[in-house]
């Protein structure tokens, strides 16, 4: 065999190769999880999401770098469980205490171009900065927040500071969630003492709490006797405005009448006066007429007059009782 014939050969060998590369790299595939960027030279061209088969350009002018659409976990803290083994992160409170924290970061990769290109570690950059936000806030709370009612508050503040963080990096990831599992005190003993003065500040505040209540309580009482108090004061100045008023309306009336007969009038008056402060004695008007002395009883349920001659005594079952006489011209 010639050389040239041997050169013919190895010739269409390297392009049944050159030909079976390009045919084989021109096509990839997307999964339904999974994002595909296509890198043309090395720069970032476009980002796939389609789940299927799709065309490039053949390696190396094209090549395709696959990533996953689904939420990453990202632990950052330690175990309580298994602290010796485990990454633990101790970290300084405002109030200048230790403890230490777990936190668990949920993120995804948004836009892939910048998650391939803009950072040469972009899970290392995540990691620094979930240390650092969490630190921050850490380190300007009080230790009684961040073991107790605060965590929340913690929690809300690190997903701030970390997502302003990851957006000023500009790494194509985005911060989904933020979970601060745990915030504990470094050992045991220092747990204990937590712990006794934890009880000692929740039975202040339940004493507290039991005078609070009792205090509303007793001047809820005040209050509603205070009320009761106010409301017959209330009556009672009713009662006597109403009372003054008709006094004021029987004197008019009763002037009115003495204006228009004034014997008969002071008559009237003298004889009720009399009936009131006398109750149980017999009242009589007594009126002479000639030799004739006739009165009639006003307390007796009988019409009957009765005629007494001058020189002549009174004779009645009720003699005993007391009599007043009160002459006068008319008979009332």
């Amino acid at each position: 065999m010639s050389l040239r014939r041997i050169y013919m050969w190895i010739g269409f060998a390297i392009i049944i190769i050159i030909l079976g590369i390009s045919v084989a790299t021109s096509w990839y595939t997307v999964d339904e999880s999974e994002q595909a960027v296509v890198v043309t030279l090395g720069e970032a061209e476009e980002t796939n999401t389609e789940p299927g088969l799709h065309f490039k350009l053949p390696w190396p002018i094209q090549t395709v770098e696959t990533l996953s659409q689904e939420t990453f976990s990202l632990d950052f803290g330690y175990d309580p469980e298994n602290q010796d083994d485990a990454d633990v992160i101790r970290m300084i409170t405002g109030d200048e205490n230790i403890v230490l924290a777990d936190l668990v970061v949920q993120w995804r990769i948004t836009e892939p171009e910048k998650y391939l290109f803009n950072s040469t570690d972009p899970k290392g950059v995540l990691e620094n900065a979930t240390s650092a936000s969490l630190r921050g806030i850490i380190g300007s709370s009080e230790i009684d927040d961040a073991l107790t009612s605060g965590k929340a508050e913690i929690e809300n503040d690190v997903r701030d500071v970390l997502t302003n963080l990851i957006t000023d990096y500009d790494i194509g990831i985005s911060i989904v969630d933020v979970k601060l599992q745990e915030v504990d005190l470094p050992n045991e003993d220092v747990r204990k003492a937590f712990t006794k003065v934890t009880d000692a500040r929740e039975t202040k505040n339940t004493k507290k709490n039991e005078a609070e209540k009792y205090k509303n309580q007793q001047l809820e009482e005040a209050s509603g006797e205070k009320d009761a108090i106010i409301s017959r004061a209330e009556g009672d100045k009713v009662e006597r405005v109403e009372k003054a008023r008709g006094d004021v309306a029987k004197f008019n009336a009763l002037y009115e009448e003495y204006m228009n007969s004034p014997n008969v009038t002071r008559d009237r008056l003298v004889i009720e006066t009399l009936e009131e402060v006398l109750p149980d004695a017999k009242v009589y008007i007594l009126n002479e007429d000639g030799n004739t002395l006739q009165y009639l009883p006003l307390n007796n349920n009988t019409n009957n007059t009765q005629t007494i001659r001058p020189g002549e005594e009174q004779t009645d079952q009720n003699s005993d009782n007391t009599e007043t006489e009160e002459g006068g011209n008319d008979n009332e």
